[in-house]
C-alpha cells in the first residue's frame, strides 16, 4: 500500500517553479514544477508497467503527494532501471526537503548517464541548498558543458551571487535573459530540471540590468529594469541613490517619479 502522507516543500519556488522550484538563480532559488499532464487512472504499484507506473508518478509529484509519488517511481525502477526515474526522485526528495536523499538519488542517475545534464545540473542545486557553494557551481558549469540552457546559466548565477561574486553572477543571469526571458517564471517542460531562483535573486538581477544599463547610458532600459526591481521587493534598492551608475539616472524626472511610487513593503 503506498503511503498518504503530504509534504509541501519550503524550497525556492518561484516558483523550486517560484525561483522548486531553485528553480537564483535557485536560488529559484526554486525548484521547477513538473509540466501540468493528463491525469491517468490508477494503476496497480505490483500489475503496472514501468510506463505506467512512471506516468502515475508524475501526477502525484504534481500534486504534491510526494510519498505516493516515490512509492510509484520506486516500483517503476524494479521493473526497469532508469536515469531519468532515479533524477525525479531526486526531484521528489529536494520538493520535500530531504537533501541527503536527493543526493543519493539523483548521484544513481548520473552514474547511470554520465551525460545527463539535467541531473547533473540537479545534484548542483542540492549542493547549493547545502550551502556547498564551489560543489555547486562545479556541477552547474558541468552542466553547462554538456548542453548550454538558460536555467543553468541562472542557477550558476545565483550561486555567484550567494557567494558575493555579482558580476559573475549579472554575466551569467543575463545570459539566461537573453537566452529565455522568461527563465524567472517560466516551468520546467520536462520536469526533471531544477533552478534556484528566489524573488529577491530575480529583484537583484533587474537591478544590476539597471545599473549597467544607467552606466552604459541606456536611461530607458535602465528604468525598466529598476521598475522591475522595484516590483520585485529589492531590499536594497536604496542603493540607487549612491552607486555612481545611476548619476545621470538620478537627474531624470521619470527616476523621480518612479522612486515616489515604489511599494510600500520595501523599506524607504
Amino acid at each position: 500500500m503506498s503511503r498518504r502522507i503530504l509534504l509541501v516543500s519550503s524550497l525556492f519556488i518561484l516558483a523550486v517553479s517560484a525561483f522548486a522550484q531553485l528553480q537564483m538563480p535557485g536560488a529559484q532559488s526554486q525548484i521547477q514544477e513538473v509540466k501540468p499532464v493528463t491525469p491517468v487512472p490508477q494503476v496497480s504499484l505490483t500489475d503496472s508497467s514501468p510506463e505506467a507506473l512512471d506516468a502515475r508518478g508524475d501526477v502525484l509529484r504534481q500534486e504534491k503527494n510526494y510519498l505516493d509519488a516515490i512509492d510509484y517511481y520506486e516500483a517503476a525502477l524494479k521493473k526497469k532501471s532508469d536515469a531519468v526515474i532515479y533524477n525525479k526522485i531526486g526531484m521528489t526528495y529536494l520538493s520535500m526537503g530531504n537533501l541527503d536523499k536527493a543526493q543519493s538519488s539523483i548521484e544513481k542517475s548520473i552514474k547511470m548517464d554520465k551525460k545527463y545534464a539535467e541531473a547533473i545540473n540537479n545534484l548542483g542545486v542540492t549542493f547549493y541548498l547545502k550551502k556547498k557553494y564551489r560543489q555547486a557551481e562545479k556541477n552547474y558549469k558541468k552542466a553547462l558543458a554538456i548542453r548550454d540552457a538558460a536555467s543553468f546559466h541562472s542557477n550558476l548565477g545565483t550561486v555567484y551571487v550567494e557567494q558575493k561574486q555579482y558580476e559573475k553572477g549579472m554575466t551569467e543571469y543575463a545570459k539566461a535573459y537573453q537566452m529565455d526571458p522568461d527563465v524567472f517564471e517560466r516551468s520546467s517542460r520536462t520536469g526533471v530540471s531544477a533552478r534556484m531562483q528566489s524573488p529577491e535573486d530575480r529583484a537583484r538581477f533587474f537591478y544590476l540590468l539597471a545599473k549597467i544599463y544607467a552606466g552604459s547610458g541606456d536611461l530607458d532600459k535602465s528604468l525598466l529594469y529598476l521598475k522591475k526591481s522595484l516590483e520585485d521587493g529589492f531590499p536594497e534598492i536604496d542603493k540607487v541613490y549612491k552607486d555612481s551608475e545611476f548619476a545621470s539616472l538620478r537627474k531624470d524626472q521619470r527616476f523621480t517619479e518612479l522612486m515616489s511610487q515604489r511599494p510600500n513593503a520595501i523599506p524607504q
